[in-house]
């Protein structure tokens, strides 16, 4: 992205890139480490995990609503039955998917949750198609057409479709498909307070059942894994609310090219750390969807650039 897109009077301008850029790349960094932290929380199951993750990401959620005087933006989802039904269904997707990847983590399948979050991108372009009857261009079609072939190619190397991968890839494509139609009138903090609110009743019960049948970590494995526990929330916050600010200072382009990290560092940790194996086949599966996603960038770029230059035009003629 060149300064000149920038500073073209009427297009969005970005004083602070430096500093939004090192926003986004901790975000995408923290993320991308996901894998080592969960690994500790053994012997904490998924689901119990999920529990405490909504539990002190919503403490945390409303301190922060408290200190900044917006406690009373709760009541007023409340009072809009469309908005809160929208956040609510959000919630049960990104808790689905919190579950589905905390499991693999827990099951040693680090590089398939890796693949779910390369393909996450392909399926948002799917499903734009198919539910939102968007138009591709050219290379939008290549990409996906090269995704549908590895993917296809993946299920025949796995000798069963990689579940993992697929149930990531679309519960995440989905909410965010969802928050683009209902939530962009939230902040992050906002958006993450109202989904994770809606789900506390079933993380509640959650851990009365784990504390009343005895099967529950949280106090019988040491005051480190209750504290790991506890650090559910933070660890959850924090690299979105690092998300936030880099969004607000940096093109959606540059965005779009960080999120790559993620799953970089996921597939990392997952092969050079926790000691995962990947056969040659595989590679050359992953090296599909790679080629599907730089195909998917390419295209971004280009329309990037267009837009800019039509902008520029247009600005230039009503000068």
């Amino acid at each position: 992205m060149s300064a000149a897109g920038g500073s073209a009077r009427g297009a969005p301008e970005y004083p602070d890139r430096a500093r939004g850029a090192a926003f986004g790349l901790s975000a995408y960094g923290l993320w991308g480490l996901f894998p080592l932290f969960f690994a500790l929380l053994r012997p904490a199951g998924p689901v119990e995990i999920l529990a405490h993750r909504i539990v002190w990401t919503l403490l945390i959620c409303l301190v922060a609503l408290a200190v900044m005087g917006q406690l009373r933006w709760v009541r007023q989802l409340l009072r809009r039955p469309r908005l809160a039904a929208g956040v609510a269904t959000a919630g049960a997707l990104i808790a689905c998917n919190w579950t589905i990847y905390t499991f693999a983590v827990l099951t040693g399948h680090v590089t398939e949750a890796a693949l779910g979050y390369f393909l996450n991108p392909l399926v948002t372009v799917a499903l734009g198609v198919v539910l939102l009857r968007e138009g591709l261009r050219t290379l939008q079609w290549v990409a996906v057409g090269v995704g549908l072939v590895a993917a296809v190619y993946l299920t025949i190397d796995y000798g069963t479709p990689p579940w993992i991968s697929f149930s990531l890839a679309l519960s995440f494509a989905s909410y965010g498909l969802l928050k683009n139609r209902v939530g962009s009138s939230l902040s992050a903090l906002q958006s993450l307070s109202g989904e994770t609110l809606f789900v506390l009743p079933a993380a509640l019960a959650v851990l009365l059942v784990l504390g009343v049948t005895g099967t529950g970590t949280f106090v019988t494995e040491g005051p480190g894994h209750l504290l790991l526990l506890m650090a559910c929330g933070p660890a959850t916050t924090i690299p979105l609310l690092f998300f936030a600010a880099a969004a607000r200072r940096v093109p959606l382009v540059s965005i779009g090219l960080m999120q790559f990290l993620t799953p970089v560092l996921q597939l990392l940790c997952g092969v050079l750390i926790l000691g995962e194996v990947m056969p040659l086949s595989r590679w050359v599966g992953f090296a599909l969807v790679w080629l599907a996603l730089t195909v998917l960038t390419l295209d971004s770029l280009r329309a990037a650039g267009r837009a800019r230059r039509l902008g520029r035009a247009a600005q230039a003629a009503t000068a």
